[in-house]
């Protein structure tokens, strides 16, 4: 796997039967009009795949057989990645995910730290199906959140098949999906039939020495990866915890402390830490995912904390 060069992922979401296929077949044949190299990843619930065969035979492809990758999958999800990556010079990789798949838990799977600084994370698409939205009050509950997730975590959102709904309606759907997420992209399809291009999200990502950042510049999910150069002090790193910014919602990694050899896996989600000792030693790095990151602030209080340097004293 090339140093200088991080392939972008992809995240691929959408409800069964909403077009998702459909529309990664219209993404692979604009990549290759770019002349850009991409790799696939599909995740099926069931135990055999149909949809690959939709897949260029040229194109690196993975196949996620018999569960979800933002759960019971999420560690083959980091293996098969990786051997992607590893043996294919990728510019871009495409996941499309199970319907039942929750983006952010997927982009959650994405940013193990194996792969958090190797990659650069690109856009969350959801197909929407403009019908299917529009009567998702008479679906269960759960699956009602579930199409809710969908859409008000996405960069871009695809709202297809519109041609099965009046104009008022579709005006309708289109008020609701913006009043859910005010930031994300909306684009009406029938048939998926898109100007792919129009789905560009503008990104941009900042290098040091020390970390990367990968951010989609407008969205407010975003994630910053800090890579340690040096243990840091328990008690510090715990305070740090406590009065840490409100807005990050995980973070995972491994981090080392002063006077122990040992490195540590470290977990953050729903308000609760915890870290084991991983039993290898690892590069020491942790990955915050949260809502409206500020990358500043966050740099230079993990700068402060791994040189021990008293708070608001810069490095």
């Amino acid at each position: 796997m090339s140093k200088e060069k991080k392939p972008e992922i992809n995240i691929l979401s959408g409800f069964l039967g909403s077009g998702k296929t459909t529309l990664l077949q219209r993404l692979l044949k604009n990549e290759e009009t770019r002349k850009r190299k991409v790799g696939v990843i599909m995740n099926e619930i069931g135990q055999v795949s149909i949809d690959s065969a939709a897949i260029p035979e040229n194109t690196p492809l993975k196949e996620l057989l018999n569960g979800c990758v933002c759960c019971t999958l999420s560690d083959k999800l980091e293996v098969q990645m990786y051997d992607l990556l590893e043996n294919h010079n990728l510019d871009v990789v495409y996941i499309e995910t199970t319907g039942v798949a929750h983006p952010l838990e997927v982009l959650d799977a994405c940013l193990s730290p194996l792969l958090a600084d190797k990659i650069n994370i690109g856009t969350i698409i959801s197909v929407i199906n403009a019908s299917g939205w529009s009567n998702r009050h008479s679906f269960k509950r759960p699956l009602q959140k579930l199409i809710t997730e969908q859409a008000k975590h996405a960069d871009v959102i695809v709202l297809n098949k519109v041609d099965l709904i009046s104009d008022e309606k579709q005006e309708e759907v289109m008020n609701e999906l913006h009043a859910l997420n005010q930031k994300g992209k909306i684009v009406t399809a029938e048939f998926t039939n898109i100007d792919v291009n129009s789905m560009t999200v503008r990104k941009t990502s900042k290098d040091t020495a020390r970390e990367k950042v990968h951010a989609t510049e407008h969205l407010h999910i975003k994630t910053y990866v800090h890579t340690f150069e040096n243990p840091v002090n328990k008690n510090r790193f715990e305070e740090f915890l406590r009065n840490m910014p409100e807005n990050i919602y995980r973070i995972k990694g491994y981090i080392r402390f002063e006077g122990d050899p040992a490195t540590f896996l470290f977990q953050y989600a729903y308000g609760v830490p915890y870290h084991t000792n991983a039993g290898i030693k690892m590069k020491e790095l942790l990955v915050f995912i949260g809502d409206e990151l500020d990358h500043e602030v966050l740099r230079k209080l993990l700068l402060q904390l791994e040189h021990d340097l008293p708070p608001n004293v810069t490095c």
